[in-house]
Parts: C-alpha cells; sequence; structure tokens
C-alpha cells in the first residue's frame, strides 16, 4: 500500500474518484502476497500492483465498474482460470482480491 500513496494523495488533491484492490488471500505460488495494492482512477490512471502485470488489465475493467457502480467485490484468478490464463497468470496459484472505492 505504501508504494501508491503519492499517487493517492495527488488524485485526492485533484478530486479524482479511485477504486482500490486488494490481494486478501493466495493459495500456491503467487506473483504478489496478500496486502499488494493497486489503485485505479475513474480516468483509467493505475498505480501498483497486484499481480506483476498478468492480471492487471482485467482488475483494471472491474475497477472500473466498480467505480461506476458503486458495489464492493471478490474477484478470483488461478492457473485453471480461462480468463486468468488468457491474461497471464501462469504462476500455478490462484489469487483472490478485493475491490472497493476509495472513500476520501
Amino acid at each position: 500500500m505504501r508504494e501508491i500513496l503519492k499517487d493517492l494523495e495527488r488524485w485526492r488533491r485533484q478530486g479524482q474518484r479511485v477504486a482500490i484492490a486488494r490481494v486478501v488471500d493466495l493459495e500456491g505460488s503467487g506473483p504478489r502476497l496478500p496486502g499488494a495494492s493497486m489503485a485505479v482512477t475513474e480516468d483509467g490512471q493505475v498505480a501498483g500492483s497486484v499481480s506483476g502485470g498478468c492480471v492487471e488489465g482485467a482488475v483494471v475493467v472491474e475497477a472500473l465498474d466498480v467505480l461506476a457502480t458503486g458495489d464492493r467485490r471478490m474477484m478470483t484468478f488461478g492457473y485453471s482460470d480461462d480468463e486468468a490464463f488468457a491474461v497471464g497468470l501462469t504462476c500455478g496459484g490462484t489469487i483472490h482480491l478485493f475491490i472497493e472505492p476509495l472513500d476520501w
């Protein structure tokens, strides 16, 4: 989370709406440990990483939807998940993410 604090502060000053995605659980091997965070603004700016790049594109899409709807959600990406494999999660593990709008 610390790696995105400067971006979050800048976006807060600019009045940007932001969604936060966090790794909340990991099964097997994974690219990032629980606590890894990524922030996405309503205009698609991104800070941080939840997977070292392999599922970030799919997470951005979900984060933008969270900002549009206001609904929080859990997402799971794993090796056997066709979507995760398609976006590049080939590390053999499963990552569980929680995505929510940031309430300034």
